[in-house]
């Protein structure tokens, strides 16, 4: 991990989540590394979901306690660009750093579940 910020909305859906940016070069790709984390999840019990964007990938914990969202380090960029997220400046700059850097990385939000 290169980065992590804590991120609360504090309005009528009141939300705390973890972000942080991962980096592990032992992957060929940032697309490889979500695969890998995707296929981890499901091989720990995790639920696969929709994530928040086109973009995204996301996954539910047994009994629903937790949710992370996950995507590439090129795809939260594009994400933030586009306004259809927002992350923590600290996270925004890490993510363009590994982009710059050519690293195989990515975003990840993890939050309460719904259960």
């Amino acid at each position: 991990m290169v980065a992590r910020a804590q991120q609360c909305d504090r309005g009528a859906n009141a939300f705390c989540a973890i972000e942080a940016v991962i980096v592990d070069p032992h992957y060929e790709s940032s697309g490889a590394l979500v695969a890998g984390e995707h296929r981890r999840l499901r091989e720990l019990g995790w639920s696969a979901m929709a994530g928040d964007n086109g973009t995204e990938s996301a996954s539910d914990s047994p009994g629903n306690k937790l949710r992370v969202t996950y995507a590439t380090a090129a795809n939260d960029l594009a994400g933030i660009d586009l306004g259809w997220i927002k992350r923590p400046r600290s996270i925004e700059l890490t993510l363009a750093g590994v982009m710059f850097n050519r690293a195989p990385a990515m975003s990840v939000m993890l939050e309460d579940g719904s259960g």
